[in-house]
């Protein structure tokens, strides 16, 4: 049989009076646990407290998928609590060692308030270390699983410019090869400089040409011509310099002046090289883009983070909005359509750095969710009051009265097991609220607003 000396082992009673814990040993029974042994099961009633004496435990449990363990040791308080509103068990636990424990049920937990108020103000204490470690882990879940999605959204957005950028290098050392075999052949052919001249203005201009693609329908009625007038000249094999230049929308009669001044063969290898310099043209522009994009892409990952930049700083909300938009287009170009509406003067807000794109990440996903992927999101930025107010609108269902006074509570999420933890708009709340300012929400069917309200920078 457990005594006062040994209870007083656990450091919740090391200090309390003799009588209180007398009343307590009269409460509980002792309880044996074998290693291995479940002694709390996940979903039973939440109808006990623990007092481990002796042995550890290790408690499992699974949420959205994944699987979490918590040790506890001689010493710990385990299970229920006074004042938790928990009714079933969300833990499975089971001895790691052989275990003694006191088992206090848990329809005694208000005599316990009112005969061990020091106690039962310990217990309420631990309780919160719990709530503060469990919001913690689906807080650094929460964090991981978006930066999961950005990560799998990055990749997809540069892997096209790369692979972009790849297959033109690819091709542009074939067309340099083309062109090195086609001034080759130039140089064994007796040209006069007037002739050498105007190949190389032919080359130039039509290298040059940067004007936009014609449509469909001009294309392919340039290309049938100049493959006519190709196989007028015994050139019957030209058919993809043709199409070429075509969608460059070089005309014909440009390039009849060539067979005007050059023999057949001559103005062939001519072509070919004025083809492969269009090419090498086209090829370096579409290098230029992709990388450009790539570039772009990095240059906004680096602002989003506030990488190699101060942690708090002065930030203009627009650029900020930008550079989580360009993180997001993944997300937006398959149906979504973005409407700004940007104060021209710069706003800035003293910023904790990059807490901002957090919030602006958070909102903005979760109207695409909302809109299922397509529709209109409205961003917006002005100023009132001292403050610049960021709103971002969607026209998606809207929020359901019921739903809205608690879109902003730990842990309520409307999405499906695995699809959302609840902490998105919490986490923006608490955000808001770091930078002293706050969030507002209206939303009816078809107009859904979330305003952001942050003190205007003094400097």
């Amino acid at each position: 049989m457990i005594d006062r000396a040994e209870l007083r082992k656990v450091p919740a009673f090391s200090d309390l009076p003799d009588d209180q814990l007398d009343w307590f040993l009269c409460q509980v029974h002792e309880v044996h646990v074998n290693a291995g042994e479940v002694y709390i099961r996940q979903g039973d009633p939440a109808n006990a407290m623990f007092v481990i004496l002796e042995g550890q435990m290790q408690a499992r449990a699974e949420f959205a998928g994944e699987v979490f363990t918590f040790n506890s040791q001689a010493g710990n308080i385990v299970g229920a609590l006074p004042y938790s509103r928990m009714t079933q068990f969300t833990v499975t636990s089971r001895a790691v060692t052989d275990a003694r424990a006191l088992r206090f049920p848990a329809d005694k937990f208000q005599e316990l308030v009112q005969k061990m108020p020091e106690l039962t103000k310990r217990l309420v204490g631990l309780m919160s270390d719990r709530i503060r470690e469990a919001t913690r882990i689906e807080q650094q879940r929460d964090r991981l699983v978006g930066l999961g999605k950005l990560s799998a959204g990055l990749a997809h957005e540069m892997n096209n410019p790369a692979a972009a950028a790849k297959r033109a290098t690819s091709q542009l050392r074939e067309t340099l090869k083309c062109i090195r075999d086609a001034s080759l052949e130039l140089g064994r052919r007796p040209l006069t400089p007037e002739q050498k001249a105007e190949i190389e203005r032919m080359e130039a201009s039509f290298a040059r040409a940067d004007e936009p693609p014609p449509d469909p329908l001009t294309i392919a009625t340039l290309e049938d011509e100049l493959d006519s007038l190709f196989r007028s000249h015994g050139q019957n094999d030209l058919w993809e310099l043709a199409a070429d230049l075509a969608r460059k929308n070089i005309q014909p009669q440009a390039v009849e002046a060539l067979f005007d001044i050059l023999d057949a063969d001559t103005a062939r290898a001519a072509l070919i090289r004025i083809g492969a310099s269009v090419d090498i043209a086209n090829l370096l522009n579409e290098i230029e883009s992709s990388t450009s994009r790539i570039s772009d892409l990095v240059r906004a990952i680096k602002e989003y983070t506030y990488m190699d930049q101060s942690p708090v700083q002065n930030v203009d909300v627009v650029k900020s909005l930008e550079n989580t938009l360009t993180i997001m287009n993944h997300k937006l170009k398959h149906g979504v359509t973005v409407k700004r509406e940007y104060d021209p003067v710069p706003l800035l807000v003293n910023s904790f750095g990059s807490e901002l794109n957090q919030v602006w990440t958070n909102i903005i996903d979760n109207a695409i969710d909302a809109m299922k992927g397509k529709g209109e999101l409205r961003v917006r930025t002005f100023r009132e009051d001292g403050c610049v107010v960021v709103e971002i609108g969607d026209n998606g269902p809207g929020i359901a009265p019921e739903v809205r006074t608690h879109i902003f509570e730990p842990f309520f999420t409307t999405k499906g097991v695995g699809q959302g933890t609840g902490l998105g708009l919490d986490t923006v709340q608490r955000i808001v609220r770091k930078h002293k300012g706050n969030i507002q929400v209206n939303s009816q069917p078809g107009d859904t607003r979330f305003l952001v309200y942050l003190p205007l920078s003094n400097s």
